[in-house]
């Protein structure tokens, strides 16, 4: 028990120790939460199975798959080094007795980064030969762990997105730092840095996008698959790539050897497969034969289709021995993609996860250099691993710190203790700090916003997303009343209707007098902003806002009352293009803040505290990736920005494969850690494949199916 002597110190101490687990803006620092469509649900990891000589591939069924990553986070697009000893040896110590080693991307520590792991053979290295070793190298018994590149100091450098290789003394890789001359533009490119110095060139030319970089056997060449100066145009399945090729050493002598390819992958330094989608719908296999003498131009290069139709094959990989290629396939006697084998001499195919795992998908196959080993990465499933309910990222914004939540449509509580969000149904609250989580409507709600005013009162939309002006959409307001009874507490919650008539009433936001909501609504047949009532609704008071035949959404109040913010088409009206726009509660100083370009979306803004910025989800930086060597994202582009709200100073918060969007930005000050939810174990693989993979049935036969999807 403590003394009475004691309680004061304690007394004293107490806003010093809530200072340290949260700090209000009032100090300059707060948050920024966000939603990644499927993110925590991957779980992404390294395997890898050893597969039998080619003599024997037709009789043969690979053997059980082994684990080569450690769970940590996700790790996805692994390489086989040529000589993993020898590559220990530059980094750290040697290591004569690896066994094998895999070289991959990972998001762990809130950053992306290239990792080595090596898996060692049991008679360990005494302790005189660990001397040395670098403070970054993780260890676990039998392995090596080594983060590749070195971030420079609070400046979130690199940005992995696609396959790394090494050549050499170097590494060969993606990143998505350095920002692109226009908007919409991609900031994909290939660099490469020197292992032993960190030293970093940037391989492919200023102003054009490269994704899936491949060295060549010998080293000399660079393959990727590149937007070439038509850059990126919107594209969320085929890139429309084109099949590119220079020095590896410098970028030079680059020279485009094929029209239209992607993840370009070599045999020998002649040899090149790729894939495409092909004019009868389906994706398919091309090998490109090089001329011995200088390569000049395109139609110089030889190209031939290697898989037949009737099943989709992509993101290949070639055996160095010329004799067999491993391809992801979606065939229609699966809903998953699988690795095959495709025996080049006899023409036949392989099966290799399928029998292992028939029930997973599984992402870009690698092999080793001696063709013994196959890699890939799928999701792992169970895990002994709470999922994390927000996730903490690094970002450049000094005193803001900016988390991943496991949910949609975050937003804080006034003063930044609590945080609304839904789950597609359901709308929860949870503390700030991760803790007490319920669900307070079970209802289907998006488009979460607190009361200024009103303790525990918060809006949203009740209903589908992305539907039509005249579907059965209404604005709530849920009232969250904390009590205490026989010195317990509880919660009860109760909901009010604010809207009639259900023409997609959306995405409200209260004024911070607590007086008015603004929301859009598709009553006149288009979507346009209507301000109502804030506690009885549009039967006390509502008039209208915006006016035209276009879409006004996604509207958000300025914390000093001054603008609303909303994402608009109305610079062209059913154009699918999104701009940032704000006007004033009394309907002037319309003015567009954010646009990224003809045909870009910027949606989702939201103010800061200060009301002097906005953060926003945007295809301001194009897409990261080939999309189809990812999971299903309807737009595999959103990353989240924040601006001046004069438009100026956009900054890039996230840099990955994903889509983004519904950032909040609120008063509080998270630690920047990791909060977790929940007990461990549960799958974690409840994601699609690419929904333009589907597979139909068409008179009997097979075809390509490209459904499309809704509209905000």
């Amino acid at each position: 028990m403590k003394s009475e002597k004691s309680l004061p110190l304690l007394l004293r101490l107490l806003p010093l120790l809530l200072h340290f687990f949260s700090c209000s803006s009032e100090d300059g620092r707060n948050s920024i939460v966000f939603a990644t469509l499927g993110r925590t649900q991957y779980a992404f990891d390294i395997y890898t199975v050893h597969i039998p000589t080619v003599s024997l591939l037709s009789q043969s069924t690979p053997s059980n798959e082994l684990l080569l990553t450690d769970g940590e986070s996700v790790n996805y697009n692994g390489y086989f080094p040529d000589d993993p000893s020898s590559l220990l040896s530059l980094l750290s110590s040697p290591h004569p007795n690896v066994n094998q080693a895999v070289v991959y991307v990972t998001e762990r520590n809130g950053s992306s980064n290239i990792y080595l792991d090596a898996h060692l053979h049991q008679n360990r290295p005494s302790e005189s030969e660990e001397k040395g070793r670098r403070a970054a190298l993780a260890e676990v018994p039998y392995r090596v762990q080594i983060p590749l590149l070195q971030s420079q100091s609070n400046d979130v450098r690199f940005s992995m997105k696609d396959r790394p290789s090494i050549s050499g003394d170097h590494l060969i890789y993606v990143s998505t730092h350095e920002k692109a001359e226009l908007p919409r533009k991609s900031w994909a490119a290939v660099y490469s840095s020197d292992l032993r110095t960190g030293g970093t060139q940037r391989l492919t030319p200023y102003g054009i996008a490269d994704f899936s970089p491949a060295v060549s056997p010998s080293g000399e060449w660079t393959a990727v698959a590149s937007a070439g100066e038509r850059g990126w145009e919107g594209e969320i399945e085929d890139l429309k790539t084109d099949v590119y090729v220079f020095r590896t050493r410098d970028g030079s002598e680059r020279v485009k050897i094929v029209d239209h390819g992607g993840w370009p992958t070599w045999a020998d330094d002649r040899t090149l497969y790729f894939h495409r989608e092909s004019d009868d719908g389906w994706w398919s296999i091309y090998k490109a034969v090089l001329p011995r003498r200088s390569l000049r131009r395109v139609d110089s290069v030889v190209v031939e289709r290697v898989t037949p139709p009737g099943f989709h094959a992509f993101t290949p990989t070639a055996a160095r021995n010329g004799k067999f290629i491993l391809i992801a396939t979606r065939r229609p006697t699966s809903e998953f993609r699988h690795i095959e084998l495709f025996d080049l001499a006899n023409k036949v195919f392989v099966e290799i996860t399928r029998p292992i795992s028939p029930n997973t998908h599984h992402f870009n196959p690698f092999i080793s250099p001696d063709s013994t080993r196959i890699g890939y990465h799928r999701c792992r499933g169970g895990s002994n691993r709470s999922p994390l309910l927000l996730e903490n990222l690094q970002n450049p914004l000094p005193g803001v710190s900016l988390f991943r939540i496991d949910g949609n449509f975050p937003s804080f509580s006034p003063n930044g203790d609590r945080i609304a969000y839904v789950s597609f149904p359901g709308l929860s609250v949870v503390n700030s700090d991760g803790s007490d989580k319920r669900e307070i409507f079970s209802g289907a709600a998006f488009a979460t916003a607190w009361d200024w005013k009103r303790k525990g009162v918060i809006y949203t939309s009740h209903g589908p997303k992305f539907a039509s002006e005249s579907t059965e959409v209404d604005v709530i307001s849920i009232n969250l009343e904390e009590k205490a009874e026989n010195g317990q507490s509880f919660s009860s919650y109760s909901y009010k209707k604010l809207t009639t008539g259900g023409e997609n009433n959306a995405f409200p936001s209260p004024s911070p007098d607590g007086k008015w909501v603004v929301f859009r609504s598709g009553r006149s047949g288009h979507k346009n902003l209507y301000i109502m009532d804030a506690i009885e609704g549009e039967k006390a008071s509502i008039r209208r806002l915006t006016d035209g035949p276009w879409t006004d959404t996604m509207c958000n109040w300025s914390p000093d009352g001054e603008w609303i913010a909303f994402s608009s088409d109305r610079h062209n009206p059913g154009g699918d293009s999104f701009a940032i726009y704000f006007i004033r509660p009394d309907g002037s100083g319309l003015k567009r803040v954010v646009h990224s370009a003809d045909g870009g979306r910027t949606n989702h803004p939201w103010f800061s505290p200060d009301s002097k910025s906005l953060t926003f989800t945007s295809d301001y930086a194009g897409v990261s990736a080939e999309p189809i060597a990812n999971p299903h994202h309807y737009q595999p582009y959103g990353d989240i920005f924040i601006v001046r709200s004069d438009g100026s100073g956009i900054q890039r918060l996230t840099h990955n494969s994903y889509e983004d969007g519904t950032p909040t930005w609120g008063p509080t000050f998270i630690r920047p850690v990791d909060v977790v939810e929940g007990p461990p174990g549960g799958s974690k693989c409840k994601f699609d494949d690419c929904y333009w993979l589907a597979i139909k049935k068409r008179d009997g036969v097979s075809v390509a199916s490209n459904p499309t999807c809704g509209s905000p």
